[in-house]
């Protein structure tokens, strides 16, 4: 079989606030979230044997379980519902994405496999089927599955979606810290009940950065009791010239710094190398 490759985006959470705790362990949050140009790159074609071939490689391979992930996971439901039953895959992963830093790269990766083999295998899967297969696989992966800009409501976390593009420089620093979700929303003892209206209908760049700036992120405490380090990050960018904010993205450990240009967003990215010498820092653009 011919081999496909299929490019897998970052997420980033430019804001997050945490509503209440659900039933289900999940959390109803509210969120503006947009992807940027980083991303992993997934190779697939038809393997022969009894089983699956999954190969992750790259710079953040490094503690994924190749048993048990969002890709094995995705497959596993789908042949639950029949398709794949005699077929296997040799599946490919260059992780630049790093794990445990809340920029949704195991779900990123889920959400985009799952898209490749609905339209190329043809499994006629309708946007509520491939919706309830997604969540299945954790929460941020229906929001992967389409690369728009996302507004999640305090309404059950409703996803509303725009082809507007927001064009902002970001600079993103991931201090070598993995952070669990499930440990991070465990421990957080922020919410946010009673929060300004989460706008989706800004009339232009400076109106969005201006709502930005007022906003946060609510496990960011939580995760810098666990890390101190981070708040050093988040200090550092928000200081320089050009930065308009700086915060963790999802439930971290990455950080993240707005800019007003991408001269500023690498010219920080020049300090936090001879600072953090360590650090995994890139600059990028959000979509």
């Amino acid at each position: 079989m011919k081999i496909f490759k299929i490019k897998s985006f970052c997420k980033i959470n430019l804001t997050l606030k945490v509503i209440k705790k659900l039933s289900n362990g999940y959390h109803d949050i509210s969120s503006i979230i947009t992807f940027c140009g980083i991303h992993d790159l997934i190779s697939v074609q038809t393997a022969q044997g009894r089983k699956d071939k999954l190969f992750f490689y790259g710079k953040f391979k490094k503690g994924i379980n190749v048993k048990l992930n969002t890709i094995t996971k995705l497959l596993n439901l789908l042949r639950k519902k029949k398709f794949f039953i005699n077929k296997r895959f040799r599946i490919n992963i260059k992780k630049n994405i790093p794990h445990g830093s809340g920029l949704g790269g195991g779900s990123s990766n889920a959400a985009n496999l799952l898209n490749f083999f609905n339209n190329k295998m043809r499994l006629k899967l309708n946007k509520k089927e491939m919706f309830k297969i997604a969540s299945k696989i954790g929460f941020d992966v229906p929001i992967s599955l389409e690369r728009k800009n996302t507004f999640l409501t305090e309404k059950s976390s409703k996803m509303i979606r725009t082809s507007k593009k927001f064009g902002l420089d970001i600079l993103i620093i991931y201090p070598n810290i993995v952070c669990s979700t499930k440990k991070i929303y465990s421990k957080n003892k922020k919410f946010t009940t009673n929060q300004s209206k989460l706008r989706n209908n800004f009339k232009n760049k400076n109106h969005l950065i201006s709502y930005l700036k007022r906003e946060n992120n609510d496990l960011e405490k939580t995760v810098v009791s666990f890390h101190p380090k981070i708040k050093e990050i988040i200090n550092f960018v928000q200081l320089q010239k050009d930065c308009y904010f700086s915060r963790i993205t999802g439930s971290g450990s990455a950080c993240i710094g707005i800019f007003s240009n991408t001269k500023g967003a690498l010219y920080t990215q020049k300090l936090i190398k001879l600072k953090f010498p360590t650090y995994w820092c890139v600059v990028s653009k959000t979509i």
